[in-house]
């Protein structure tokens, strides 16, 4: 709704749908309204061409559409058809970079909801994991002992670092949670190659960042939810800051100072 200079409002018209992305969401809505779930077989052509009054050009086009969003799948041969499928937290993730692709997120943007999710995340995990995903957590965490003597050895860093954190959302008992802080992980990921953050190494964020990790898994072992809040909250407070020095020291550099 968008606002007018006497105090009212007006709404602003979104633009117009073609023909088969409302027949796809008419699906959408069908499946919804059935409860249908994963491996459920879709009506046939003819029969979708009956439920929603359009043409066999239009069906086709709507089914294609799923499929290429990933909520159903086409099978041939006897026994196929279109099934519902299930997306795969990696596939919306990617779906989601693409939008977010174009939006110009600093570094800044992407730390101010790491700093509030990140935390709580690890507090809600503290005395809940289990022996093997303690070990997974502090293998990952133990991974590179030494800093980084090249920016091609600085970037394997970085995206191990981050790997451990996505690693970490997968855990979350709130699976909405999870895949949040798991598309932060994915796209600072994409930011640190894409602008080169990890040039020149910086030898303060290896030691930072390996220092938390492996005292935030032992705080995780110990069931320290407080502890391990605090951890992760330190631990994003000085990957921001430092994070922020490389973007601009890499700026400086592009601009020949």
């Amino acid at each position: 709704m968008k606002p007018k200079m006497d105090g009212s409002s007006e709404f602003i018209a979104r633009p117009k749908q073609s023909r088969p992305v409302r027949v796809a969401d008419k699906i959408k809505q069908w499946v919804v309204e059935r409860d249908l779930k994963q491996g459920d077989k879709l009506p046939n052509e003819a029969e979708m061409i009956k439920l929603f009054s359009v043409s066999k050009g239009t069906v086709r086009e709507a089914m294609r559409i799923l499929e290429a969003q990933g909520l159903i799948v086409t099978r041939t041969g006897p026994g196929g058809g279109s099934f519902i499928d299930k997306v795969s937290a990696e596939r919306a993730r990617s779906l989601l970079a693409n939008y977010f692709y174009f939006q110009n997120l600093s570094i800044s943007d992407i730390y101010q909801m790491r700093k509030t999710l990140e935390p709580e995340l690890v507090a809600s995990l503290a005395g809940k994991l289990t022996e093997v995903q303690l070990d997974e957590l502090q293998f990952l965490a133990e991974r590179h002992p030494e800093p980084a003597s090249s920016p091609e050895e600085e970037m394997e860093q970085h995206i191990s670092s981050l790997a451990f954190h996505a690693r970490l959302s997968e855990f979350a008992g709130n699976r909405l949670l999870g895949f949040v802080i798991g598309f932060m992980a994915r796209i600072l990921t994409d930011l640190t190659v894409y602008r080169r953050l990890y040039d020149p190494p910086s030898a303060e964020l290896w030691q930072r960042g390996r220092e938390h990790q492996l005292e935030l898994v032992q705080a995780l072992r110990d069931g320290d939810s407080d502890a391990a809040r605090a951890i992760m909250a330190s631990h994003m407070k000085g990957a921001e800051r430092i994070m922020i020095a490389q973007e601009a020291q890499l700026m400086r550099n592009f601009m020949g100072e």
